[in-house]
């Protein structure tokens, strides 16, 4: 299985890089998965190039591919004027329009301050909806004051735990039918007096009263 994580971060050291290699490491603890990490500052100027002359370079060749490639995304971009940094958004802008239709997506985000959190909700779950991908439930914002503090690492393993249910090494084997009368006997057509659920689901089979 393969986990792409994409990166906008701009400084070195990044807090948006620190976020997305700890979502990766809680979602392989999960599932197992070769993580490969697209830096987007490293494409900055070929994602330019590629905006006006419509021809991708090498290296935003090579991130392209990853990410259709994927079987999951990871996306964490820094928080710019309340919503994704510019330079994140335009490598999204430069992928295929079907790159990331029906793929299992985590979004998260980083910022100097916890007003920003609905960033989350605001701008990046509608982003990747429109691209058709199918978010996970939780998304992940950190500000300053998160880091070291209670509650970041819960929101991470419980986002985590959500991709990992989408991709099929994460996938949990199906329930066992329960039912008095087996499922594969039933024609789907037909239908079951109440009584007779009732009694499926009482412990000692008689209709409950």
């Amino acid at each position: 299985m393969k986990l792409v994580v994409v990166s906008a971060g701009l400084s070195v050291p990044s807090s948006t890089r620190l976020l997305a290699d700890r979502l990766a490491a809680a979602v392989k603890q999960l599932a197992p998965a070769e993580v490969q990490v697209v830096e987007v500052r490293d494409l900055a100027v070929e994602i330019a190039h590629h905006l006006t002359s419509g021809f991708p370079g090498r290296a935003l060749a090579a991130a392209q591919d990853a990410v259709a490639g994927a079987d999951a995304l990871i996306v964490v971009t820094p928080v710019f004027s309340a919503s994704y940094s510019g330079l994140f958004k335009s490598f999204f802008d430069v992928l295929d329009k079907d790159a990331l239709a029906g793929k299992p997506v985590l979004v998260a985000a980083t910022g100097g301050s916890a007003r920003h959190s609905l960033v989350l909700d605001h701008a990046l779950r509608p982003l990747f909806s429109h691209l058709r991908a199918v978010v996970v439930p939780t998304g992940v914002y950190a500000a300053s004051e998160d880091w070291g503090a209670e509650g970041l690492d819960g929101r991470i393993e419980r986002a985590a735990g959500e991709l990992a249910a989408l991709l099929p090494e994460g996938r949990p084997e199906a329930e066992p039918v329960t039912s008095v009368t087996s499922a594969k006997a039933r024609d789907p057509f037909e239908v079951v007096p109440f009584a007779e659920q009732l009694a499926a689901l009482s412990p000692t089979g008689a209709p409950a009263v």
